[in-house]
């Protein structure tokens, strides 16, 4: 029964995108070679009075471009923390002797901070082995406290 309306679902998802193909084909919406607008000229002189300044555009194109840089350093930064806080949880999650729920992990370059309250003292010290175990880590700073 649910076989049959799901291929029920897929062929209307097909007949429906299809039709929505020929109907914009049909319909006059695509563009033909008389419809396009001329090339504009990115290089040599301007047909305007006012020209093109060739040096600020340069100068422009080149601030973007080291902003671009250091945006995607940003999140390059951004991501390898989390690659790192996600490596540490899933270590802890595997490992039968922490519980894993209960303890937070954060990361800022490299730098993880472990916290939450966990049952023991071994617990606890598994818990700092695993964060400290892991590659990429640069200090691990313990904020963990042990249930009494």
């Amino acid at each position: 029964m649910i076989r049959t309306l799901l291929k029920a679902f897929v062929i209307l998802v097909i007949l429906v995108a299809a039709a929505g193909f020929l109907l914009g084909w049909w319909g006059g919406t695509r563009l033909g070679p008389a419809d396009r607008s001329p090339a504009v000229a990115t290089t040599g002189s301007s047909p305007s009075p006012s020209g093109v300044d060739a040096t600020r555009a340069r100068e422009v194109g080149a601030k973007i471009g080291e902003q671009t840089a250091v945006a995607a350093n940003k999140a390059e930064e951004v991501l390898t923390d989390g690659a790192l806080t996600a490596k540490i949880k899933s270590k802890m999650a595997l490992d039968d002797s922490v519980q894993a729920r209960r303890i937070d992990v954060s990361t800022s370059h490299g730098v993880v901070t472990v916290s939450g309250k966990v049952r023991t003292q071994a617990e606890h010290d598994r818990a700092v082995q695993l964060a400290r175990e892991t590659n990429g880590v640069t200090r691990v700073i313990d904020h963990l406290t042990v249930e009494r």
